[in-house]
């Protein structure tokens, strides 16, 4: 239970998860995984509706950082629960005091899609189609590659946003690729958007498993489940977003790629309206992971981005 203590053995599980269905299927995965290696270990699944969740007329910039993820971290400061699941996208860069990101999960696609109502590609869509995304990143880079469209917010689990597209509201939608995936509903996807033009959010596609700093039965219990080439991928991706003084509210966005022992990380900085992206990669050793990513937020400020980010441009 929650309750038993840092250094007791660990027989019950608490986990808090939102209660969507991509983040039951995704709670429901790492069970899975830890079934596999940790067979007599029980499991009890807390769900929490976050302020994102109640919150859903709300722009998520007035919302503001950590709308899906506070509540949850309440549980694991107040003992009510051991583990919470997060799309690591979703997480501050600044965690509570206390808690730590103990395991990445192996990453899922970290591209962005299309899902069209007609079937058309970006490219293809007219002129004053209206595109459907409450993402300040998503939106910039849509109008970086098509500035004759309209961007609309859209809100709401994955499952509300394609039926609020198939009634009509919006000509295409943007979503990432993995809760598709994760959904079973590859079969929406117009078209996957290349990652070296439409920079993936930070940590997209990656589930992180966040618990107690001091918790050192749980970190053992966690060290199978993590995969770490993803790890370190969004500990660069994370470190840039760190080093520019950013969150999910600014239109910027990295993806860290792994060959052998090389890491590659691409970023992006853009105004809101696209005009202006500045974008920059770089690659080293992958145990360098942070460096590479401090070295990245460098590379788009020496190129300009400084304006943005000290002009509020962004």
């Amino acid at each position: 239970m929650a309750a038993q203590g840092a250094d007791a053995p660990l027989q019950h599980l608490v986990i808090a998860t939102r209660g969507s269905t991509l983040a039951r299927v995704q709670t429901d995965s790492v069970i899975a995984h830890l079934n596999i290696h940790h067979p007599g270990l029980a499991t009890e699944v807390r769900v929490i509706r976050t302020t994102g969740d109640v919150s859903q007329e709300a722009s998520l910039t007035e919302l503001g950082l950590g709308v899906f993820t506070k509540e949850l971290e309440v549980e694991l400061l107040s003992h009510r629960a051991d583990l919470a699941v997060h799309s690591l996208k979703d997480m501050s860069t600044e965690a509570p005091a206390g808690l730590d990101v103990l395991s990445v999960m192996k990453r899922e696609d970290a591209r962005d899609v299309l899902v069209s109502r007609v079937g058309l590609n970006l490219a293809e869509l007219a002129t004053g189609a209206i595109i459907g995304t409450s993402s300040p990143r998503r939106a910039a880079l849509i109008l970086a590659i098509r500035p004759d469209v309209a961007v609309a917010p859209i809100r709401g689990n994955v499952e509300t946003r394609l039926r609020k597209l198939n009634e009509g509201s919006f000509d295409a939608i943007v979503l990432a690729a993995a809760g598709l995936i994760r959904l079973g509903l590859q079969a929406e996807v117009t078209e996957y958007l290349d990652p070296l033009t439409f920079t993936p959010a930070v940590g997209q596609g990656a589930v992180a498993l966040q618990g107690r700093s001091d918790d050192t039965g749980l970190a053992t219990l966690l060290e199978p489940l993590d995969h770490a080439d993803t790890h370190s991928a969004v500990l660069a991706e994370r470190a840039f977003l760190v080093a520019l003084g950013g969150g999910c509210r600014m239109p910027m966005g990295a993806h860290g790629v792994i060959a052998g022992n090389v890491l590659h990380v691409a970023g992006v900085v853009a105004s809101v309206d696209g005009k202006q992206c500045y974008r920059a990669d770089v690659e080293g050793p992958v145990g360098d992971a942070d460096a590479l990513g401090r070295r990245l937020a460098q590379e788009v400020l020496d190129q300009g981005a400084t304006t943005l980010l000290t002009e509020g441009a962004v």
